[in-house]
């Protein structure tokens, strides 16, 4: 299993980046697939998750009504759609998905065994 995340970078306060995270071992059938971020400093933390079979979407407080995540089954790609972007989504950004099935408590990091490598967002002017 192997995921790949990108499309980070430099954003003004305010602005938009729309990450991408593909599984290129593997379809995301019936499996929870995540973002996460860590700040540095701080521990990483849930940003939302989709449940690939019927589109589940959940979401962090912090987040909810500036990101999306959606995902595109033809491509195999799950993706997190951020707008009015602020200092304090500067992180680096992981998507994570599990191995066979949805994890109830998909806002922990210890539910995903399939992690990409991170791609960075820093918001600043």
């Amino acid at each position: 299993v192997q995921l790949q995340a990108s499309g980070g970078g430099l954003v003004q306060p305010g602005g938009s980046v729309k990450l991408s995270c593909t599984d290129s071992g593997r379809t995301f059938t019936n499996r929870g697939v995540a973002w996460f971020r860590q700040a540095p400093g701080k521990e990483r933390e849930f940003v939302a998750a989709i449940r690939w079979s019927d589109n589940n979407l959940r979401y962090a407080d912090s987040v909810k009504g500036r990101f999306t995540i959606s995902r595109d089954r033809a491509k195999n790609t799950a993706y997190l759609q951020m707008n009015n972007l602020a200092p304090a989504d500067t992180a680096v950004y992981y998507c994570a998905a599990t191995t066979h099935s949805w994890n109830v408590q998909y806002y922990n990091v210890h539910s995903y065994a399939n992690w990409g490598q991170g791609t960075e967002v820093t918001v600043s002017s």
